[in-house]
């Protein structure tokens, strides 16, 4: 008869803590994300692979590389925080009145339709979150949000997507650039131009927004690491790089910054998600998104 194995007790903030620094490659943007000081953060890092006994990460000078444990880890540390955000959204459903939390990426506004929902629905509390540029799905899957408004691509398996609106993509420029007062611009006019790449950003949605694969099968050249769109702007205005965006990703006082229409790419697509299954708070909101949410 063999003894017991000893059960494994995981901090899930530590976990989260993990998955960031997978996500971004890099301790100190990891510990941005999470708000945490990057020094605590390898702390806890180390003191998970001690409990473990394995290494998760491959520590660089230029980052942190996931190590063959780390890959094994990755995918079933998703599948526990998802578990314990499902397990908690379980118990939150049986008490109090109805509430609905809802998220919004980066440039995106969802003030019109929460105001409509508010008004049908008095007695109900209705919340919102900025993901920023954190991945929608997830934030859906991991029962962090009831629904979100995004821009499409994402992944969206087991999700419900309905579009609202479509937005042309521009390039954005600073003023002295020679692309700078043009009409418009096609791919081949910035074809060598750096482009903005984001951290831990979804991959397909990371090539929609630096317009990869390109035609002859070469990878953009990249720009500068960006965190935030105030990140974004300053590089650019500086003239480290250029960036692919929308109208209204762009804060209207960055007189210092041009916004050139991009010929032949397709627009970025607003939808809302939501999981699969609909409460009538979810479903009304669907309603007030599509009345309210337009380009």
């Amino acid at each position: 008869m063999t003894d017991a194995v000893p059960p494994l007790d995981l901090d899930l903030r530590v976990v989260r803590y993990f998955l960031a620094v997978a996500d971004h490659a890099n301790f100190g943007r990891a510990a941005a994300a999470v708000h945490v000081g990057q020094p605590s953060l390898s702390r806890q890092i180390r003191g998970l692979e001690r409990q473990l006994g394995v290494r998760l990460f491959h520590r660089t000078p230029q980052g942190a590389r996931l190590s063959e444990a780390g890959e094994a880890f990755a995918p079933k540390a998703r599948i526990l925080l998802r578990a314990a955000a499902e397990a908690a959204a379980a118990a939150r459903k049986t008490a109090g009145p109805d509430g609905i939390s809802i998220g919004y990426t980066a440039g995106l506004t969802v003030t019109g339709a929460t105001r409509e929902l508010r008004r049908r629905h008095r007695d109900a509390t209705v919340r919102t979150m900025y993901l920023g540029w954190r991945r929608p799905a997830e934030a859906l899957l991991d029962h962090q949000v009831d629904a979100v408004v995004a821009r499409l691509p994402f992944p969206a398996d087991g999700l419900r997507v309905t579009r609202l609106y479509e937005e042309e993509r521009v390039v954005i420029v600073p003023r002295n650039h020679r692309l700078a007062g043009r009409p418009f611009a096609h791919l081949a006019d910035i074809a060598d131009e750096p482009l903005q790449w984001v951290p831990g950003l979804d991959p397909d949605c990371n090539a929609f927004w630096r317009l990869e694969p390109r035609p002859d099968g070469r990878p953009a050249p990249t720009g500068p690491v960006m965190n935030t769109l105030d990140d974004t702007w300053e590089f650019v205005a500086s003239g480290d790089t250029l960036a692919v965006a929308t109208r209204s990703h762009v804060n209207a006082t960055r007189t210092d910054l041009a916004l050139i229409p991009l010929r032949g790419v397709a627009p970025s697509r607003v939808v809302l998600a939501t999981r699969a299954e609909d409460s009538a708070l979810v479903a009304d909101f669907r309603r007030c998104a599509r009345a309210h949410l337009t380009a």
